[in-house]
């Protein structure tokens, strides 16, 4: 049933209900049954208790003992019918006391990878590669082919260079880098007749010794080391030769620089051969891009002191190439390709150069 009251000022203490239901049966307006003051009580009645349950209940929620707290807040002299249970529906249940219902398959937010991607990977190992002393264990095949030798331009050598690099940690702040050039020389023949030679040459061990640091330049110095290994005449010197040796290189994102140098002097071997007094200096420039592709240029500039002063010292190669490391199977590899013009040379020496590599890279 619906009542009309809204041209009623109810008395909100509710003294006398029974005046209440005299005033509803006077009014002519009204045209549904009468509301008894029976009926009228209990409304009210119920009304308290869940006044009262709603002011209880975050009371019971917080304390520790919800049951005891509620039992003792329990007017003693409470009518039994006000004590009846009360069903509430679930929309008319305040918003804080409803529980939420849990969702079966909550969406996690994808956790950010710490997993480098394969260009990146790439573009690291090519950095590392083309560190000289980097604490990467390397095989490198350099093949030099040297075209316009002899007096008439006519000849060409080829040289093979086998150069293992095998870093061995000495202590916590030191690295020894070891670099050995096994070169397989094939040498034609000569303006003079001497027929070509094939062979082993003389190898060249050379040792570094590395600060382990944070910072972007790398360094190393130590001895290197000229064997008289050479299975032909004209494939080596027939000398013992030692000296310095020493590299520095900067990385940053993109590039790797430097350079490498050495001096060896002989001081045993055939008394037939010609004294050994050399300087070596191989500058170095690799800008990388991505998927492991760079640019690069390393010239070797050497110097015989021995020979006479002017052209016939010094060996100038001016030039450069392409490269990228990447991967057969599981086995990562650098294979790069330049070439160089001999813009100052000795007479005899060839004109210009084609250099290819291939490196086998073994990161730890």
């Amino acid at each position: 049933m619906v009542y009309d009251i809204s041209h009623f000022a109810v008395n909100t203490s509710f003294p006398n209900c029974c005046h209440l239901e005299d005033r509803f049966k006077a009014s002519r307006q009204i045209k549904h049954r009468p509301l008894s003051c029976q009926k009228f009580s209990l409304v009210l009645k119920r009304l308290y208790i869940l006044l009262l349950a709603f002011g209880l209940a975050p009371a019971a929620i917080a304390s520790p003992n919800a049951a005891s707290s509620i039992k003792a807040a329990k007017p003693a002299s409470l009518p039994t019918d006000w004590l009846q249970p009360i069903t509430l529906a679930a929309d008319s249940i305040p918003g804080p006391l409803v529980q939420a219902k849990p969702q079966d398959n909550p969406a996690m937010p994808a956790a950010p990878s710490d997993v480098p991607s394969e260009s990146r990977q790439a573009a690291d190992l090519a950095k590392e590669a083309q560190n000289p002393i980097a604490n990467l264990i390397s095989l490198p095949f350099q093949n030099n082919t040297n075209f316009g030798l002899g007096p008439q331009d006519q000849r060409t050598q080829n040289v093979l260079n086998i150069q293992p690099v095998i870093p061995a940690p000495l202590s916590k702040n030191l690295l020894l880098v070891t670099r050995t050039i096994v070169p397989y020389i094939y040498q034609p023949t000569s303006a003079t007749g001497n027929e070509g030679d094939f062979g082993l040459g003389d190898i060249n061990p050379s040792f570094f010794f590395v600060p382990r640091t944070k910072s972007n330049i790398t360094w190393g110095v130590g001895p290197t080391v000229v064997l008289p290994t050479a299975t032909q005449k004209f494939t080596g010197q027939g000398k013992w030769s030692a000296g310095p040796t020493g590299v520095v290189l900067v990385t940053t994102n993109r590039m790797v620089f430097g350079a490498l140098a050495n001096n060896v002097w002989s001081f045993a071997g055939s008394s037939d051969r010609q004294s050994v007094n050399q300087f070596l200096l191989q500058p170095f420039f690799n800008y990388n891009f991505s998927k492991g592709w760079y640019l690069t240029t390393s010239p070797i500039i050497t110097s015989n002191w021995e020979a006479d002063s002017g052209d016939e010292q010094w060996t100038l190669p001016l030039g450069g190439g392409f490269g990228r490391v990447f991967a057969i199977g599981d086995q990562k590899v650098n294979a790069s390709l330049q070439a160089f013009v001999n813009v100052v040379k000795p007479d005899l020496a060839g004109d210009w150069t084609l250099r290819a590599q291939f490196q086998f890279l073994f990161p730890r």
